[in-house]
């Protein structure tokens, strides 16, 4: 895969017009995929993680591991829940798959990819509601108590590859900033029912969030083990590890995850100590109190046979 850490490097800045070029940097990266739960308010919790490679007679693609793992989500839950994808799954090869599962789902639509209006009209998705004044505005605080004005409108929209109706919500975040344009096949007549859409999608920055831990804290993209059966094992008790921590995080919980940061990772910032989700302070934590009690099995010492 290409490396996005080096392409990020090498892009054009102020000052260097002569970049560095070449091929792409490639490695031989982790691919995964991963289901978090999250409802209106509390934090996420993990239900699924799948880990996957293509390379080597346990090839497999993308979109047949993401099948698969909604396929089982659609089994399990049905109806229940609501599927929230970003643009990278947008096109009609997934609007497929939703089709097939019938799973209700908001979905982060590029402004450019076409949509047909009731009239079978044909055009891009801000060409269809273009120049369509706002159903409504508000406006909408953030996770930092940060309040912005928005507005949002909803028009009914159709997919060759969807057989069922589908709606296009646009949330217009102001002068500078581009509208969010979602689609999604959940009911969007009234403006109550376009916002819980907006707020719904909104909820992804949280999960952005807990895969960013993943990466960062857990080194899930970059365990040093050669075999695959062996950095598959290693990585389901990472997932073990990860779904433990984000389990810290309930309210009903709170006076321990209190009492565990006073004693083994105090904080006298504000912000950290306002921390919506510290769930970085509780890894520290839980390492420092491990340390401090001292468990049997820290003793053990493996030799090299």
């Amino acid at each position: 895969m290409v490396s996005a850490r080096a392409k990020r490097l090498k892009r054009i800045r102020r000052g260097y017009y002569n970049p560095p070029g070449g091929a792409p940097v490639i490695v031989p990266g982790l691919n995964w995929l991963g289901l978090l739960l999250i409802g209106s308010d509390g934090p996420p919790a993990l239900a699924a993680m799948r880990w996957w490679t293509n390379r080597g007679a346990r090839a497999e693609e993308k979109r047949s591991v993401a099948r698969s793992l909604l396929e089982k989500c659609a089994a399990a839950w049905g109806q229940t829940m609501v599927h929230v994808f970003d643009r990278g799954f947008a096109g009609a090869p997934w609007l497929e798959v939703l089709a097939h599962t019938g799973s209700r789902f908001i979905l982060r639509w590029p402004k450019r990819y076409h949509l047909w209006d009731r009239l079978g009209r044909e055009a891009a998705a801000w060409e269809l509601v273009k120049g369509k004044k706002t159903r409504q505005s508000r406006r909408v605080y953030d996770a930092c108590g940060q309040g912005s004005p928005r507005g949002v409108l909803a028009i009914p929209v159709q997919h060759p590859s969807y057989p069922g109706p589908l709606w296009l919500v646009v949330s217009r975040r102001g002068k500078g900033h581009e509208p969010w344009y979602l689609l999604t096949n959940e009911l969007a007549e009234h403006p109550a029912q376009m916002w819980k859409i907006v707020f719904a999608y909104a909820k992804r920055w949280q999960i952005e969030m807990a895969w960013r831990f993943g990466k960062t804290e857990l080194a899930m993209q970059s365990p040093r083990l050669w075999s695959w059966d062996n950095r598959l094992k290693l990585l389901l008790i990472v997932s073990l590890v990860y779904a433990f921590l984000l389990s810290l995080l309930d309210p009903h919980l709170k006076h321990f995850r209190e009492t565990l940061l006073k004693h083994f990772c105090p904080r006298t910032g504000k912000r950290s100590r306002e921390s919506p989700t510290p769930l970085y302070r509780i890894r520290i934590a839980l390492t420092y109190l491990c340390l401090s009690t001292g468990p049997p099995f820290l003793g053990l010492r493996q030799n090299s046979g």
